[in-house]
Formats: structure tokens, sequence, C-alpha cells
């Protein structure tokens, strides 16, 4: 998912000069007028936003989402003057001490309202970044006695407590507990996210071996949950149904490391028989000591191996190795925003990189929120797929864009023929690990017949007339059946510059199987500002007005047009349903 630190929002043209001022010392990205579906998605994926404008503003268009307090990001208010700061949510989770920042930059008032953060950095309820609370019904009555004066006892590392400005004494009345092992339920305890699980297995191994060896290995150990920070391992086990499994199983982040960058390091139990295989000596130690110390040495079962690693502070995750990459075959539909699915949308709003034609790319311009583009030319299909096949194994999350639906002659059977190829044509080890996510898009033969009636209303095929990748033979044998079929036939690729045989041969071999007046839809630039569809008869068809930039239907023989009241021609294909009767 890409990285924001924070977002500046606003709706009024007199604010854009401070929105460019904060965004310049925040490095934030700026939005205009944004949607509230756009400003509710930001809050969703925990991107602190920054809006200049009236607190009601943010306050009607997220109360509707606003579930927990303690899962949250930052929302601050700013008046249009920039003189008045005030955090609306998120106050331990990082808004108190951004307000107080933009309020010393700008010379302004943070209206800071929480009560603790008027003595404390964050409150025992809301403990900082990188730290679980155990025993959160326990934290509103210490932090009582605390404003009421009461010190705080210590047992574990109690920097962060000292930096947020409590007060520590040893005979404390206030108890508290820090670190990874399982204490006492009734003295209030935080975990630090400090523990790396580091694993390896055999393929295909069941995932109930590995997550009994994990939590087993836990148990033994006193250590809880909580402190895991991610699961660790190689990085071509990142597709291995077990580990993702493991990582499902205690909420955490997957997080991976190459063959070199595991030899690197020096652990207590190296094998000969994991270095022939993998390129390292270790996987499970080498993974849980890159947290700093290894605590657990290696652990086995018949099929699986782990170790546990802690680091001395909490865990930031996002430097730790990196997590398995996402390939999303995104289909985008034939154009016009409006005909996206919003699947499709949430994948290109996520990925940081997008991979595409750029004619594609600049068809879903309006969703660019700095992600990084990749522009291919016409032709360059495998070129462009491989790209984004190898961006994702370096862990990034990738939209590989396709116009209609990507199953649909586009880039899908590409994708899984390259993970699939051997030779010369094989992708890294790294890339045939990524997971894979299809987003189905309108195709455009669904909007061509949608546009002028419901040609598609019985059986249907489509067949490709470019002969670059199928033979002209196999072409015209494929055409021959569908017209003895009686399908209806949309013919994607019909006609370019150098190749205009084959429509002509499509409409003489149809005529042949077909009625002269059966309906025939041209579509071109279906979706966008030049959009043209009509319907004309099998033979006053024109092949010589279509391009590439077109979709062709031809009807089947019971399929027929008619003339509206309101002068709009349309054509279907009736389905039988007058054999049933009334």
């Amino acid at each position: 998912m890409r990285k924001i630190k924070s977002v500046i929002i606003y709706y009024n043209q007199s604010a854009k000069a401070l929105a460019k001022k904060i965004a310049t010392k925040f490095n934030s990205e700026i939005l205009f007028l944004p949607k509230a579906e756009k400003v509710q998605n930001l809050f969703k994926k925990n991107i602190p936003i920054i809006g200049i404008c009236a607190s009601g503003i943010l306050i009607r268009i997220l109360a509707p989402i606003i579930k927990d307090k303690h899962n949250e990001p930052s929302v601050i208010a700013i008046s249009l003057n920039g003189k008045n700061i005030v955090p609306l949510l998120g106050g331990h989770h990082g808004a108190n001490e951004m307000a107080q920042n933009l309020a010393d930059y700008l010379d302004a008032n943070a209206a800071i309202t929480t009560a603790s953060n008027s003595q404390f950095d964050f409150a025992l309820d809301e403990p900082p970044k990188g730290y679980v609370l155990a025993n959160p019904q326990l934290a509103k009555k210490a932090m009582a006695a605390v404003l009421s004066g009461a010190k705080i006892a210590i047992d574990g590392k109690a920097d962060c407590f000292k930096k947020a400005g409590y007060e520590l004494e040893k005979n404390g009345t206030v108890k508290i507990i820090i670190g990874e092992k399982i204490s006492d339920k009734n003295i209030l305890t935080y975990h630090p996210k400090n523990l790396i699980i580091g694993v390896g297995c055999e393929r295909y191994l069941p995932s109930s071996e590995l997550i009994n060896l994990v939590t087993k290995t836990l148990k033994k150990n006193n250590l809880t949950p909580l402190s895991i920070a991610a699961i660790a391992t190689i990085d071509i086990k990142a597709d291995e149904r077990a580990i993702n499994d493991l990582a499902n199983y205690f909420n955490v982040p997957l997080r991976l490391f190459s063959a070199k960058s595991l030899a690197k390091e020096t652990i207590p139990n190296p094998s000969k028989i994991v270095l022939s295989e993998v390129g390292t000596p270790s996987v499970a130690e080498a993974c849980a000591i890159k947290a700093g110390e290894l605590i657990i040495t290696k652990q086995k079962s018949k099929g699986a191996t782990c170790a546990i690693g802690r680091a001395s502070k909490p865990i930031n995750i996002e430097n730790f190795g990196h997590g398995r990459g996402i390939v999303h075959i995104v289909g985008i539909g034939p154009g016009e925003e409006i005909q996206r699915t919003k699947s499709s949308i949430m994948a290109l709003e996520n990925s940081s990189d997008w991979v595409g034609y750029g004619f594609y790319l600049d068809l879903i311009a309006d969703l660019h929120f700095e992600q990084v583009e990749h522009r291919f030319s016409l032709g360059e299909e495998e070129k462009r797929v491989r790209h984004a096949l190898e961006l994702a194994a370096k862990g990034k999350e990738v939209s590989l864009i396709c116009s209609g639906d990507g199953q649909i002659y586009a880039m899908a059977s590409l994708v899984f023929e390259l993970l699939a190829a051997k030779g010369k044509r094989k992708l890294s080890e790294q890339a045939k690990r990524v997971k894979i996510i299809s987003h189905p898009g309108i195709s455009a033969m669904q909007m061509a017949s949608s546009r002028v009636g419901a040609l598609l209303g019985n059986d249907f095929c489509a067949i490709s007339l470019s002969d670059l990748l199928t033979p002209k033979k196999a072409i015209i044998k494929r055409l021959k059946s569908a017209a003895k079929g009686d399908f209806v036939v949309a013919f994607y690729n019909p006609r370019s510059k150098s190749r205009t045989d084959l429509l002509d041969k499509a409409k003489e071999i149809f005529l042949q199987y077909r009625p002269k007046d059966t309906p025939v839809i041209i579509a071109r630039s279906l979706g966008r500002k030049d959009e043209n569809v009509h319907i004309v008869n099998l033979v006053e068809f024109d092949t010589n007005k279509v391009d590439m930039m077109s979709i062709v239907l031809f009807g089947s023989s019971n399929s027929k047009s008619f003339l509206r009241g309101d002068g709009q021609l349309v054509a279907f294909t009736p389905r039988g349903y007058e054999k049933k009767g009334l």
C-alpha cells in the first residue's frame, strides 16, 4: 500500500496558499474539493487528515464511519486564517502532537482538549505506537489516579513513559508492567511489538502444523502473541499457504528477506541442506535474529521450523524486510468514471505503482494521487506484465491496468502465462510468488450492447480479428463455426490500417447464414467524449468505417431492431420467453 504521511484537504480557494505552506513543511499531499467518500477512504486507511475548513465539515463527513477511538488516524481542523488548530480525532495517536507542531509553525493556537494531554504525551488507555495494552479495563482507573497525583512504578523499560512526562517512583501506587512476557492480569500491562517469529517449512505443509509449532513455542517460553511484530521468512516462500495462514492467525504482517540477506547473519544452527536448497544456511533463525537478539533458537516439527528474535524497542515493520507483493489486474471498463467498479477503484487507490498502456493511464488520471506511473506503448504487452510482476516481487502493491475487463483479450491470461513460463521467458522466483487479485471490469461488448438495447440477450461469443497472435486460418474457422452456430458475435480488434480483410471476410461468411437485415452494432470510443454507437443492417454494414477504437457486434438470425417512439433505433436478441406464455 502507498505510504502517505498526511493529506491536507480544503474547500475554499482562499485556503490554497495555506495548504501549500503546510504541505511544504510537513511533506503532505493536497486535495481540493474532495468528495466525502474520498475523505472517508483516507480515514479508513488510517491516513492523517488536515482540513483547512470548519470543524463541522469534517465531523459530518466522518461521523458515519467513526467506530473505535483506539484505531483511528489524526484528524485536525484549521481555520481559514490559520490561527486556530483543533485536533478532532486521534488525539493520543498523534493529532495533539501534530496540532502543536502546526501551531508552532504557523504561530497559531492549538486547542488541545484531552485531559491527559495537558500533562502527558499519551494517556494510559491509549499507549504510544508500537505498544499493545493487555488489559485496557484497568487503564481508566489508573489514569484517574495519576491525574490525581499518584506516582507510577514500572517493571520493564520505561523510556516512553519518562519522555511522555509521567512521574516514576520505585514505590509508586500505580503498578505497570512493560514486556513481552505474559504477566499478572490484574496489573496494567503493556506489550511492546518487538518479537519476530522466523519460520521455514516444507512446500504445501498443512497450516495447522506450523501454527501449532509456533503456538507451543510461545506458550513454553511464556511469551505473549500480542508482542509479535511480524512473521518472517525467505522471499521465495512468500506464497506458502501455511506461512500466510500463520500471519493471518496472529493478525500480523508477513515480512520477507532474500537468501543473500539471510546468509549474512551469524546463527547457532546452520544447515548445509538448507544452504544447498535455498542459498542460505538458515531461514528461521536468520529471520528471527534480524530483530536484534535471538532469544529462542530453532524449534522443529516434522515439516517446519521456527525461531524467535527480540528487539530492544518496538519494531518499525516498514523498515524490516518487505511484504509480499500484490499485482491487481484492474479492468477499468470502457473509459468513463461512472462505469468503474468499486473494487477496481480501491485497488487503484491502494497501489503504489500503476503499470499500463499510456492511453489507459490517461483514462484514470482523475484517480492519480502520488502513485508512480510506468507507461508502456501499444504492443508492449509482455513487457508491461513482466514489469508489474517484478515490481511486486520487491514487495510493492501494483495495479496492472486493462481497458474493459482484464480477462477478455487483455492482460490477465498473460499474467498467468508468465507465471507458468520456463526457459528464457521465466520470471524470477520472487515474481512467481506475488499475490494476484483480479478486478473485473465492464467489457466493451457489454457496453456496446447496453447502449442500444440488448443484443447479447441470448447465446453469444467473442472473436478477435487480429492475426498478430492467432493464425488467420484459425480465425476464419472460428468465424464459420460462429456463423453456423447462430451466435451473436462480438468482434474485438476488428480492423486496423494494415489489417482490413478479416472484417470483410466476416461479413461475407455471416451473410451466408444470416438475414440481410440482421442488426449490426458499431461502437467507437465507448465511455469517452467522442463516443459513437449506431446500428445498421448486415448487408449495409460498411467495414471501412471501423477502426481499432471500435467494437462490432453481429446479431443472430433471431436478433431484431426497431425504432422507438423517441426516435432511438434499438436492437435485441429474444431469449425465447414467448414460448412460456403469459
